[in-house]
């Protein structure tokens, strides 16, 4: 018995560091970019285009990239993601045209959704389901590490090396995770193969949770993409602080977070974590100083350290082999949409209203984000709290 429900294995340790790697890719560039943008003769607002293109070839890539993983070509796709994700850095140093780096921004929003599905299929795969929160809250725990250090790593390297060393190392955090590709030894999984039909390409008990995901998602797509400018603009802390105060608060949650939702289910880090990112966004609207700044970062932690990977695993639990890879497609498209459109409407609204309206505005998604869950959510046969309470 105690065989069978081993978590940490040797495949399950390599998965972890391929994520962590390939998200430290992404996120030290997406972080960086809006500055990239303004280097080659860009505005605000088409940093925000950017971001929202990026997630937009994402998220239409990835329901076939879910039908491919669960037709068994979870190393392909995998392979060819972290091949894609290698190559871009070096297309966005080559050109300076901006409908260039747009293409090339596209074409890494490509290869990020063949990464992160298959890393987060193959680790569907690996971890107990017993576990299975709690696996996947650390396996998220590399995804969340990356968000939030990435970007502290990224401004350094950006303003005391310029972005050739930026976009170097972010290729260089891929040489190092097709190392462990190499070494990755994935299940052999018994699977039966399906035809391509719209069916095939979502996993509707993922959908729940999918759509309280994309709510939510539109506060940390602002962060992730304007924190920094926002913060380097008002003379506050820079935004390396911030994103490395929430690191530390994303560790500390993660650790206990699958343990709390394998029990108890998701919906405590539905509304504590909702009300968390509220307070968050609402301190940096109204009252920006250096202390409500690194409350904030401390709260932005816990909400995005507890309720991604809580969602995560409500939307993938229930999902048989050969659905899994749809099943985290979705959840996946509902992640990038989220952030995506966060991205969009953040750079739209600081052109138009500034940076505190844009704040402000964007905190009622938290509110929406719980209404949804509550009128849906709960409610549904993939929830955790739902299983609990039957």
């Amino acid at each position: 018995m105690a065989q069978r429900t081993r978590l940490w294995t040797e495949k399950f340790i390599f998965i972890i560091l391929i994520n962590f790697l390939v998200f430290m890719n992404h996120i030290m560039i997406l972080s960086t970019f809006p500055f990239y943008i303004e280097k080659i003769g860009g505005s605000t607002a088409l940093a925000g285009t950017a971001a929202f293109l990026f997630s937009l070839v994402a998220v239409i890539f990835r329901p076939f990239i879910g039908w491919m993983l669960d037709n068994g070509k979870r190393k392909a796709i995998l392979a060819v993601g972290l091949f894609g994700m290698a190559l871009m850095p070096a297309g966005y140093f080559s050109v300076s045209l901006i409908a260039f780096v747009l293409l090339f921004r596209m074409l890494h929003g490509a290869s990020l959704a063949c990464s992160n599905t298959s890393t987060a299929t193959i680790a569907s795969d690996i971890i107990p389901r017993s576990r299975f929160a709690e696996g996947m809250g650390y396996f998220g725990l590399a995804t969340a590490l990356a968000t939030a250090c990435a970007p502290a790593f990224g401004l350094l390297l950006m303003n005391k090396f310029g972005f050739s060393v930026l976009f170097f190392c972010s290729t260089g955090a891929i040489a190092v995770a097709v190392l462990l590709f190499l070494l990755l030894k994935t299940p052999h999984l018994e699977i039966k193969k399906t035809r391509l039909n719209f069916k095939a390409l979502f996993d509707e008990n993922a959908m729940p949770a999918s759509a309280i995901t994309v709510i939510f998602m539109l506060t940390f797509g602002a962060l992730e993409n304007f924190l920094a400018k926002f913060a380097s603009e008002k003379d506050l802390p820079s935004g390396g602080i911030y994103f490395a105060v929430m690191s530390i608060m994303l560790f500390v949650t993660r650790i206990s977070a699958g343990k709390i939702a394998d029990r108890k289910g998701e919906g405590v880090f539905v509304y504590s974590c909702n009300a968390s990112m509220l307070t968050a966004l609402l301190l940096l609207a109204i009252v920006s100083n250096t202390i409500t700044f690194i409350i904030s970062a401390i709260l932005a932690g816990y909400a995005f350290g507890g309720l991604e990977p809580a969602l995560q695993s409500m939307a993938v639990h229930s999902a048989p082999p050969e659905k899994r890879g749809s099943a985290n497609s979705t959840f996946l498209c509902a992640y990038d949409i989220g952030i995506g459109l966060g991205g969009g409407l953040a750079g739209w609204l600081i052109s138009g209203t500034g940076y505190y309206s844009m704040w402000a505005v964007l905190s009622v998604a938290n509110i929406l984000s719980v209404i949804l869950y509550v009128v849906w959510g709960r409610n549904h046969p993939s929830s955790f709290t739902y299983a609990k309470r039957r």
